[in-house]
C-alpha cells in the first residue's frame, strides 16, 4: 500500500519581510521613548542647572571685574569709545579724583584698595553660587540637605572657634580696605611700636617700613588703633626756641620773615596750602620761650617744610642777634 504525501507550499516558515522594519521601529521608538523620559528627569534638570549656575557666576565675576578695574583706573575703562546712554549718568569728577589723579602714590592705594576688594568679592560669588548649584543638585537626586547644612553649620562654627584669629584679621582687612583708613605710601603709626610708611596692605597683614629700614608685619587683627600722617592734608609744625629773656616782639617779627620766606620759596611751590600761622609764647621755662609756627600742606611733606622753617627762623633770629653763633633754635628737631 502507497500513501502519498503531499506538501502544503503555502506555508512559509521564514517571518515576513514586513513584519521585521515594524518591531524594530517599535523596538526604536520605546527606546527612544525610554530614554527621553529619562533625560528629560534629574540629568535634565541638573545640565540646567549647572549651566545657570555658570552663567549668573561668569556674569557677577564679569561685572565684579569691570566695576573694581574702572575703580582702580579712575573711570577711564572703555570711557574714550563710549557714546551711549550709559555716559550721560556718570558722576562728575570731584576734587578728590582729581587729587588722587596727580598722585601716583594715591593712585596705587586705589587700585590696590579696589582690586583686593575685588578680588574679595569674586572669591565670595564663587563660593555663594558653587554651594547654591551644590544644594539644588542634592535635592535632584532626593538627597535630604537638611542635615548636611546642620553639620556645615556645626563645622563652621567649630571651624570659627579654631581659626577665629585668622576670621578677626581678615575681616579687619576688609574693612581696613573699604573704609580707606590707610594705604600704600600713607605714614602711619599703628601702635606698639608699629611706625613707618605702608608698603603693602593685604587682607591678613599690612606691611611698614620704619625709618630705620626695619619692615614690620602687623597683623590686621591686632590693629587697634591707626594714626595716619598722610592723608589728604597735612600740617607741618615747628617749635622755635629762643632765650627766656629775649625781646618777645623782636622775636616776633623775626619769626613772621622767617615764614614769610618759606611761603615764598620757589621749591615749595604747591606744597603749601596755606600761610605760615606764628603761634605766640607757648611756653616758658627757666632757660628759654617756645613759640610754634604752623602751616597746612600736602599729605607727607610736613617734615620737610617744618625743616625750612626752623632753618629760615634759626637765619632771622642770628640776624637780629637773639640767638649766638651756633646756637639751635631747637637742639632736638632742627633738621
Amino acid at each position: 500500500m502507497i500513501v502519498s504525501a503531499t506538501i502544503d507550499t503555502s506555508i512559509d516558515p521564514s517571518p515576513s519581510p514586513s513584519t521585521v522594519p515594524e518591531e524594530l521601529t517599535e523596538g526604536a521608538k520605546d527606546a527612544s521613548t525610554a530614554f527621553w523620559d529619562w533625560f528629560t528627569g534629574w540629568p535634565l534638570h541638573v545640565l540646567i542647572i549647572l549651566v545657570v549656575g555658570i552663567i549668573v557666576l561668569a556674569l557677577l565675576r564679569r561685572v565684579i571685574g569691570h566695576v573694581t578695574e574702572r575703580i582702580a583706573l579712575g573711570g577711564k575703562v572703555g570711557e574714550a569709545s563710549d557714546k551711549s546712554w550709559r555716559s550721560y549718568f556718570r558722576r562728575a569728577p570731584l576734587v578728590e579724583d582729581a587729587l588722587a589723579m596727580a598722585n601716583p602714590l594715591a593712585n596705587e592705594r586705589r587700585a590696590q584698595r579696589s582690586r583686593t576688594v575685588g578680588s574679595v568679592l569674586r572669591s565670595t560669588a564663587n563660593i555663594v553660587v558653587g554651594t547654591i548649584i551644590i544644594l539644588m543638585i542634592l535635592q535632584e537626586f532626593e538627597v535630604q540637605i537638611g542635615p548636611l547644612l546642620g553639620a556645615a553649620g556645626f563645622i563652621g562654627v567649630a571651624v570659627g572657634f579654631g581659626a577665629q584669629s585668622l576670621v578677626k584679621d581678615f575681616i579687619s582687612g576688609i574693612f581696613l580696605l573699604v573704609e580707606d583708613q590707610f594705604g600704600v605710601g600713607d605714614y602711619v603709626d599703628l601702635g606698639s611700636g608699629a611706625e613707618g610708611t605702608v608698603e603693602d596692605v593685604q587682607l591678613r597683614t599690612t606691611k611698614l617700613r620704619a625709618m630705620d629700614g626695619t619692615v614690620w608685619y602687623v597683623r590686621n587683627g591686632e590693629i587697634l588703633r591707626a594714626g595716619n600722617y598722610t592723608q589728604q592734608w597735612s600740617r607741618a609744625m615747628a617749635q622755635i626756641r629762643v632765650p627766656v629773656d629775649a625781646d618777645e616782639q623782636v622775636v616776633h617779627a623775626a619769626l613772621l620773615r622767617a615764614a614769610d620766606a618759606v611761603y615764598h620759596d620757589p621749591e615749595l611751590t604747591g606744597v603749601l596750602l596755606e600761610e605760615p600761622v606764628l603761634w605766640s609764647v607757648d611756653g616758658v621755662t627757666d632757660l628759654s620761650m617756645v613759640f610754634t609756627l604752623h602751616v597746612q600742606v600736602r599729605p607727607g611733606q610736613q617734615w620737610e617744610v617744618a625743616r625750612r622753617l626752623r632753618r629760615s627762623a634759626q637765619a632771622e633770629l642770628r640776624g637780629v642777634g637773639v640767638l649766638r653763633e651756633g646756637q639751635p633754635v631747637d637742639a632736638e628737631q632742627l633738621g
